[in-house]
């Protein structure tokens, strides 16, 4: 637990040190284009590799060291980092290097991701599997906080070649971390012997995920049930922002707050999470979790106040890292770890493709379908108006409160089905003992 714990710090560093950056990019694409375009579009070309790295990233990380993955994904982050900078300085940097840089960083990330996320079963005891998943949570939730208020206060006294900087010396504590530990690797005597796979071995590995999960009905029950929720919450949350905005008159000061108070809850729900670390039930605390997550964005689109909105923000953020942790904890323990990287690689495929969708969809949904439908006059407007409202932002709330709504129907159903209830018993848990006292 202890080496596991000096990774997580460096790549808590690395990963603060990358969102900085993506700050400190956003900015200067901003003041350079006063364009919103570029802004999705630098989401959209970091995002879309992974889709890419998904589909061979599993053969990559079963067979080779994981300790020089991770060093290689931190390693192409700082260099980009370091091509960006030199761009600057030299006034040659154009918005299409961030685009080209921003996936190429997608690509490493995601194998490094695959790497690093069965190092869990491999460095921790199962009875602190879903600690340590939540710690995961923590690093997400650590930097999102950290990095804007770091990054603006760079930006603003010394400039976006600081960021930038500040940013290379994060990598290089990441990179020392990794160097210093032992990390221990799981191979199969396939793997051991074939570093390099023939086409047809590659393409066989390929598809080993999916035979994989095809055998286990249990977990494809799992995953689907997850993939729909990855959709609507992303979905909604393509559109949270400018619904706030748009029903509080553009008040940034009240997104600001509900964003805050969202991190807040979700720092203290690690905290609690940690503590607790509990491995029984996961299903059931998944589904609840999930629900009572998808039950405070409903009631963000249900109501027109903003003390309301940070009440529901704050509890939507405290449960929103119980699902992922019970899910990661689940197939950390359900799936032997010398075949983790290629099924976590096919789970992490289908999660890429769902959320892209959803990001894509969530805003002309809002856009074309249910804003019109609930402008002055029309008949949902007659119909949702008292409930709603009606005009800027009452489209995207009932966008919002209908899509998560169905989210909680659907944890109450999951309840209701075997599949889901018995999975527990239908997939024994693996025994990582004879990996862990290997030399």
């Amino acid at each position: 637990m202890v080496t596991f714990f000096i990774i997580w710090l460096g790549q808590l560093a690395s990963l603060i040190g990358s969102e900085m950056t993506n700050f400190a990019v956003t900015i200067w694409a901003w003041e350079t284009t006063e364009q919103a375009t570029p802004l999705s579009l630098l989401l959209f070309f970091s995002q879309t590799p992974k889709i890419v790295a998904a589909l061979f990233a599993g053969v990559i990380v079963d067979r080779f060291n994981r300790k020089q993955l991770l060093i290689i994904g931190d390693g192409v982050a700082g260099l980009s980092t370091i091509i960006i900078l030199l761009l600057f300085l030299t006034n040659n940097l154009q918005i299409w290097h961030l685009y080209l840089t921003g996936a190429i960083n997608g690509l490493f990330s995601q194998i490094q991701t695959l790497a690093f996320l069965p190092l869990i079963s491999l460095m921790v005891p199962k009875k602190h599997y879903t600690r340590a998943s939540v710690m995961n949570g923590v690093q997400q939730g650590i930097a999102y906080t950290v990095a804007p208020i770091s990054a603006g206060f760079l930006y603003a006294y010394i400039g976006f070649s600081g960021v930038l900087t500040a940013d290379l010396i994060t990598f290089i504590i990441a990179i020392g971390t990794i160097i210093y530990v032992t990390i221990p690797q799981s191979y199969t005597s396939e793997n051991k012997t074939q570093k390099i796979p023939s086409w047809e071995a590659f393409s066989k590995e390929l598809m080993f995920g999916f035979n994989y999960l095809s055998q286990r009905p249990s977990l494809v029950a799992l995953l689907c049930i997850f993939l729909i929720h990855i959709f609507i919450l992303n979905t909604n949350t393509s559109i949270l922002a400018p619904m706030v905005l748009a029903r509080s008159g553009t008040q940034e000061e009240i997104l600001g707050t509900v964003m805050m108070t969202f991190g807040i809850g979700n720092m203290l729900s690690a905290v609690f999470m940690t503590i607790w670390g509990s491995t029984k039930n996961r299903v059931n605390n998944l589904l609840l979790g999930r629900g009572l997550q998808l039950g405070s964005l409903m009631m963000l689109g249900l109501f027109l106040y903003p003390i309301v909105w940070i009440i529901f923000a704050f509890s939507g953020g405290f449960f929103a890292l119980f699902p992922g942790s019970f899910y990661q904890s689940i197939w950390l323990s359900k799936v032997e770890a010398s075949v983790q990287g290629k099924v976590f690689a096919t789970r992490s495929l289908i999660s890429q493709i769902v959320l892209t969708l959803a990001l894509i969809i969530g805003g002309p949904m809002a856009d074309y379908i249910f804003e019109p439908a609930m402008e002055k006059g029309t008949v949902f407007a007659n119909l949702l108006g008292g409930l709603f409202g009606t005009g800027n932002g009452a489209g995207m709330a009932l966008q919002c409160a209908l899509l998560s709504a169905i989210g909680v129907l659907l944890c109450l159903l999951g309840y209701r089905l075997p599949l889901l209830q018995n999975l527990e018993e239908n997939l024994p848990d693996c025994d990582y003992n004879s990996l862990k006292k290997r030399p």
